[in-house]
């Protein structure tokens, strides 16, 4: 195997020059070749990081995604960093084990991104107001960035009541790393989250490329971001500075999508453990047993990195799989395991899924398990709300003759492709779960997943700033592990029953106002 090292200049725009070193041969088994011609494909485009199988594991249950979190800050020697919406108000625990480890490491340096507007909501309990006391105590050692989306400005900036001014785009990056260490998911740092509130969960417990990349991504958004501070005149409150005297901070979109995609260049020339020269490498896929590519949504800037993956593998998928029939003639080509806990799939989503010939099984929540259910108010409606989008969804998958009925549960029943929808419901539970799973075959275990913040919604796709992962594996125990977690989460579905709800009209005419915000 060859392994070739990239020297970049510091805009990282110029190669300097390739050194090529000879390195153990690592034999690893290869991708399934279904998809190994759409994993070159992407490495041309995305960022890519090799990993071994054994440094990962898929967790499944909140509390011991929430377990995971405080181990790596109470073990943290050098770093930590971690991005959500926000920090909720009860979340002493995970407070103290931070300023306990900053505390014990004098050294350590605590970087966090979060939403502006979800962290500095009227009242005591704010995220910026709980995390003041650390910003007093350790003033060069902790750096909070807010995100505060361009796209609410003027006079709606004004009026918009803080409890609906994240419909304009929030920050939603979900990860959490300290050191080399690094836990991807969807779920936020909130009570719920660590309890009752299923989602996905996984953890690199050692990759050092993969760890500064979550990093530099952090720090790159920093630019466009506000930062929290003490407040010179009034110790007991907080301030937000904007940094960039040559921007506004509602008119930075230029400048933020020029960061981002910057940076992925950077990023994409630099990850040379995956790239390097392609064609003297050949197969990308024989360094190790698992890649991961990060993918950058954020439409708001003109970054649309998720639509081009997902575009991608659906086209290369379709023209794979045309004459995949087994002797009798049944369907054996790939199965999509999709699910989103707020969903009403984004337009160019929902065209990729009717008009690729592929079988398609997806998650959605039930309205309890919709963390809107039971709201007051106008937010009371979003479950009935996402039940009007399911049901144009499955109106739009009839009108294309492509339902796959719950009572076909039978493969060979099934003979060609098609698109079924379930929903999760489970007592006394919440639904958060996103992503994908792609099983070559119906039988086979999943050798692709897509992992991380979207929704793969409208508002995924166009307000909000997303960051997920393309995970590729042709390790056996992983594929494994991608299995149990889609079949965990399938435990608890049913067969989809949004047809026999009744929407209100106030609900659909909210939904032709805001359906994007959704």
């Amino acid at each position: 195997m060859l392994h070739l090292r990239l020297f970049v200049n510091r805009n990282a725009r110029q190669v300097l020059r390739i050194r090529v070193n000879h390195v153990r041969h690592v034999s690893t088994p290869s991708l399934d070749p279904m998809i190994s011609g759409f994993v070159t494909k992407l490495a041309e485009k995305q960022p890519c990081y090799s990993a071994a199988a054994s440094s990962i594991r898929i967790i499944q249950r909140p509390a011991e995604f929430y377990q995971c979190l405080l181990d790596m800050i109470r073990r943290a020697e050098h770093r930590i960093f971690l991005s959500s919406l926000y920090i909720g108000s009860e979340e002493a625990e995970l407070i103290d084990a931070l300023k306990a480890t900053l505390r014990q490491k004098p050294y350590l340096q605590a970087r966090l991104h979060l939403d502006l507007n979800r962290s500095t909501r009227p009242g005591p309990g704010s995220t910026a107001r709980l995390l003041l006391p650390l910003l007093k105590e350790f003033p060069d050692r902790l750096h909070v960035s807010l995100f505060r989306s361009p796209k609410l400005k003027g006079l709606m900036a004004k009026v918009v009541p803080p409890r609906f001014n994240e419909g304009w785009g929030t920050w939603h990056p979900k990860i959490y790393g300290a050191d080399d260490g690094v836990l991807l998911s969807g779920a936020n740092l909130n009570t719920s989250y660590f309890t009752d509130r299923q989602d996905r969960y996984l953890h690199f417990s050692h990759h050092r490329h993969l760890a500064q990349y979550c990093y530099g991504f952090l720090q790159a958004s920093s630019r466009f971001s506000y930062r929290l501070l003490p407040a010179v005149l009034k110790p007991e409150d907080y301030t937000l500075h904007w940094h960039d005297s040559q921007t506004h901070p509602h008119n930075y979109e230029q400048k933020a999508g020029q960061l981002l995609s910057t940076f992925q260049e950077t990023s994409r020339l630099g990850s040379t453990e995956c790239l390097g020269n392609l064609d003297k490498m050949g197969d990308i896929t024989q360094l190790r047993d698992v890649l991961v590519f990060p993918i950058i949504q954020a439409g708001q800037f003109g970054v649309r990195e998720e639509e081009r993956a997902l575009s991608m593998l659906f086209h290369h998928l379709s023209g794979q799989h045309d004459n995949d029939r087994n002797r009798n003639g049944h369907y054996d080509g790939p199965l999509i395991d999709l699910t989103s806990g707020y969903f009403g799939l984004y337009r160019d989503y929902r065209d990729l899924v009717l008009q690729s010939d592929l079988r398609c099984r997806i998650i959605s929540a039930s309205p309890k398990a919709n963390g809107f259910y039971g709201s007051k108010g106008v937010s009371g409606r979003i479950p009935e709300g996402y039940t009007l989008l399911e049901q144009r969804f499955m109106g739009a998958v009839r009108r294309a003759e492509r339902e796959w009925k719950h009572d076909e549960i039978d493969w060979d029943v099934l003979r060609g492709p098609g698109v079924q929808l379930s929903e999760w419901e489970r007592e006394g539970w919440t639904y958060h779960a996103k992503g994908i799973w792609l099983r070559p075959s119906p039988v086979a275990d999943p050798s692709l997943t897509l992992f991380g913040s979207t929704n793969l919604n409208s508002r995924s796709a166009n307000l909000d700033t997303e960051l997920s992962f393309v995970i590729v594996t042709s390790s056996p125990e992983l594929r494994r592990q991608l299995r149990e977690e889609v079949d965990a989460l399938r435990a608890h579905v049913r067969p989809w029953r949004g047809e026999d709800r009744r929407v209100r009209l106030g609900t659909k005419a909210l939904v032709a106002m805001v359906g994007g915000m959704l």
